[in-house]
């Protein structure tokens, strides 16, 4: 297993989002329940609707993202071309921090559109 930096990481699409230093993302599916008598007692499932949402971060760095439709999001684990999570999104929250003493922020809330493009292992 091939451990990575996240040093190279960015958020974008061809183009990375300038300030930011971090994403995360939920991916997860619903489980639907088919056990029956033939079971034994032993729950069995089938994936169900799948759904994906997530964050993202950084320094205010150029205008921030609107509000507005979707946008092609790739979430970067590091600059190679395996390595990146695909799809389209909406911004769904936008939320700017500052205080007397620090750089001004921006933090991102983002729901998936669609199918979820894995990175692949390689």
């Amino acid at each position: 297993m091939t451990k990575l930096s996240g040093k190279t990481g960015y958020v974008g699409a061809s183009t990375a989002i300038a300030g930011i230093t971090q994403w995360s993302l939920d991916y997860t599916a619903d489980p639907l329940e088919t056990t029956d008598f033939s079971a034994s007692g032993v729950g069995t499932y089938l994936t169900g609707v799948t759904r994906w949402s997530g964050t993202f971060s950084g320094y205010k760095d150029g205008v921030p993202k609107a509000l507005s439709g979707s946008v092609n999001l790739w979430l970067a684990e590091t600059a190679s071309a395996g390595n990146i999570w695909k799809g389209t999104a909406f911004i769904t929250g936008v939320h700017p921090t500052t205080n007397f003493d620090g750089i001004v922020a921006y933090n991102y809330d983002f729901t998936g559109d669609g199918a979820l493009g894995a990175p692949s292992t390689g």
